[in-house]
């Protein structure tokens, strides 16, 4: 029986936290797996532009460092605490007005694919790439923030084509996605390290990308409130070693290179 958290964010898009600091994060509070899901927006749209003009996203650009750095933490993250890394993105389609907003997770993606296009489209083709689509935050967070409701008003029409819908993205828990008879995945959908405290799925298959996309697809997990004190934001950082030179680089290591 393992925890995962399969909706986290680094610093590839606006997440606090770099790569190798998210595998250290959760692999030193025994974490069994996790997915970094960080941002892709729409070419086209204002708000997409202006996440792009900010560094606020994964771009064609950056996708193959984002794969190659995501890689070489998997294997670290396997070697020091035999959890599970799973490259994934979140196309994010951002509108002034909630009722026109959606993202989707990609888990377990190869390539990079744009955010434009209709929603039905854009989950087909993260199932074409071989990985899960996932319908993230579909209802109300309960927190002030712009929310994502296309997704739910369009659930009977998109039904089939999630493998799973997210019963919690966060610390609250949505009765009516519970109710709703989807498939249901729960995560904390993480950008900073007091993000912790929320909602995690639960496993108890063996701890492979395989056997967790098998789980979530048959629906054998369960859920549980993961919640520890105040979470130290310096505390934990994972500290360079002797032959890392320079300061700590935003997206982090592979090998002994710094990325920025």
């Amino acid at each position: 029986m393992f925890l995962a958290d399969l909706h986290v964010h680094s610093t590839f898009s606006d997440g606090q936290l770099n790569i190798p600091e998210l595998v250290d994060f959760y692999g030193q509070r025994g974490f069994g797996a996790i997915a970094v899901t960080d941002h892709i927006v729409e070419h086209r749209a204002f708000l997409g532009k202006a996440a792009r003009h900010l560094n606020l996203c994964l771009t064609p650009a950056t996708f193959p460092l984002y794969r190659a750095i995501l890689r070489s933490e998997a294997d670290r993250a396997w070697r020091e605490y035999k959890m599970v890394v799973i490259t994934g993105f979140e196309l994010s389609k951002n509108s002034w007005l909630n009722h026109r907003s959606a993202h989707i997770l990609g888990l377990g993606v190869k390539e990079f694919m744009a955010a434009d296009g209709d929603i039905k489209d854009l989950a087909r083709a993260v199932r074409a790439q071989g990985a899960l689509a996932i319908a993230a935050h579909p209802v109300s967070t309960g927190k002030f923030e712009p929310q994502t409701f296309h997704l739910w008003s369009r659930r009977e029409e998109l039904r089939h084509e999630f493998d799973a819908w997210e019963v919690a993205s966060g610390a609250k828990w949505s009765v009516e996605v519970e109710a709703s008879g989807l498939p249901l995945i729960a995560s904390s959908d993480l950008h900073r390290p007091g993000q912790i405290n929320s909602w995690k799925t639960v496993f108890t298959c063996d701890r492979s990308q395989d056997a967790i996309f098998d789980a979530i697809k048959t629906q054998n997990l369960s859920f549980t409130f993961y919640q520890e004190p105040a979470v130290d934001s310096l505390k934990w950082i994972r500290k360079p070693r002797a032959s890392r030179v320079g300061s700590r680089p935003r997206h982090g290591f592979v090998g002994n290179l710094a990325y920025s």
